[in-house]
């Protein structure tokens, strides 16, 4: 009977990616899936360690996996936790049969103890290398680069995933044409900077963007650095025909983003968010913040709400800052209180949550494109998957077409829609 695995991924679609290509490559090797945890005889925890939620999300994943997996089971942890904590987690955590870090799964387990023993082959193999299944949905992420060249003052990912190793686009564009998919969400690190560490330049993301938009409906690009919104880029992503922007802005108080080691400010941003919104109103943006970061001044803290308030984001992410050790802002003083970031965080919450509603309420009564990823779910241009609200249909509609949808209600960040007939002919 062939060995049966099991793969539980946490954090960014980044690990998504990387898990599914274990597992294309376990199914390759004669493994199987299993249907839960408790009957696999290989468990492999994905972890993430960005910041200390997530390393703690980790550590009680890995240890629930422990107790669920059943006797002779070998458990296997790799990802970020693993790659930035190996040995203190292999010494913290005797439960776990192996510590792998990135390239290092499958990796040899020993025998000995009557589990599987897992095809050594791909150990020190790059992930990004080797290829996927098919995908599941209607739609797949598609890692573009590894690492990350930028030295930002709350990040230590540069330091455990390494420098940025861009892809080439032949590789990237074959792997998109092996998902069967209708919708292609490119990411990275730094995802505008893609291709600069081969030589190619700064704007290598364009004739990216451009040789995935000819193979699928929907492009969409997720994590741009602001710096680098180039109005060629802007184009490219307009031509896709899905204007969504998921800027990482962090703050818009320049004071505080020299802290932090970011390009930018309030003024620029705004700035540049109108031009896009003038050249197309349908355009939607996302971005996230980091609330409390050292040296945050009340001042800071105002005129991020008077930026959410002008710009009216459809989207935001407000994460309370993690000391990450090794970081340029571990150092920094003075320390914001943790009961001053948590009000913060409810204010900036509370605004941006009533922004959200208040831009879905305004969408009542209009014809929107969709694109069906299950019974009952789509989504327009302006919803990411696994990230944003979604639109409900009817579970009757087809997975994997796309339709015309009128939106009858908003609840909350979701949407209610009733299906009109095929869209543009994209059905």
């Amino acid at each position: 009977m062939p060995q049966r695995f099991w793969v539980e991924t946490l954090g960014c679609p980044k690990n998504q990616v990387d898990s599914e290509k274990l597992v294309g490559q376990f199914v390759a090797d004669g493994l199987t899936e299993a249907q839960c945890p408790e009957d696999a005889d290989l468990v492999v925890v994905n972890t993430c360690a960005f910041i200390e939620p997530a390393r703690q999300e980790s550590i009680e994943t890995i240890l629930a996996l422990s107790d669920a997996r059943r006797e002779g089971a070998r458990l296997v942890v790799t990802g970020c936790l693993a790659q930035r904590y190996g040995d203190e987690l292999a010494e913290a955590l005797p439960e776990i049969d192996a510590v792998a870090g990135f390239g290092r799964v499958p990796v040899m387990l020993s025998p000995g103890r009557g589990g599987p023993s897992v095809p050594p082959r791909l150990g020190g193999m790059d992930l990004l290398d080797l290829p996927r299944p098919p995908a599941r949905a209607p739609w797949a992420y598609v890692k573009v680069a590894e690492g990350c060249d930028r030295r930002c003052g709350f990040c230590a990912i540069p330091s455990f995933r390494g420098p940025q190793r861009s892809r080439s686009i032949d590789d990237i564009v074959a792997e998109v044409e092996s998902l069967g998919v209708r919708e292609v969400v490119l990411v990275a690190q730094d995802l505008a900077s893609f291709g600069r560490d081969q030589g190619k330049g700064e704007r290598a993301i364009v004739p990216l963007v451009r040789a995935v938009a000819e193979r699928v409906d929907w492009v969409r690009l997720l994590y741009l650095y602001p710096s680098e919104l180039s109005d060629e880029l802007v184009a490219a992503v307009l031509d896709t025909g899905v204007p969504y922007f998921d800027l990482s802005l962090q703050h818009v108080s320049a004071p505080l983003l020299r802290r932090m080691r970011r390009w930018g400010d309030a003024e620029r941003f705004v700035a540049r968010i109108a031009e896009i919104r003038s050249a197309e109103p349908e355009a939607v943006f996302r971005s996230n913040f980091i609330v409390g970061y050292p040296g945050e001044t009340e001042e800071d803290h105002d005129q991020l709400l008077e930026f959410l308030r002008e710009v009216r984001l459809d989207w935001c992410g407000f994460f309370a800052y993690s000391e990450e050790p090794g970081t340029f802002a571990e150092t920094l003083e003075p320390k914001v209180p943790t009961e001053l970031v948590t009000e913060r965080l409810a204010e900036l919450s509370e605004l941006q949550d009533e922004i959200s509603r208040s831009k879905r309420d305004e969408l009542v009564g209009s014809t929107v494109t969709a694109l069906v990823d299950g019974p009952g779910r789509a989504r327009s241009h302006r919803e990411a998957p696994e990230i944003d609200g979604v639109i409900e249909v009817p579970d009757w509609v087809e997975t994997g077409s796309f339709v015309e949808v009128r939106i009858t209600a908003a609840v909350g960040p979701d949407l209610i829609g009733i299906p009109t007939g095929a869209a543009g002919g994209l059905q």
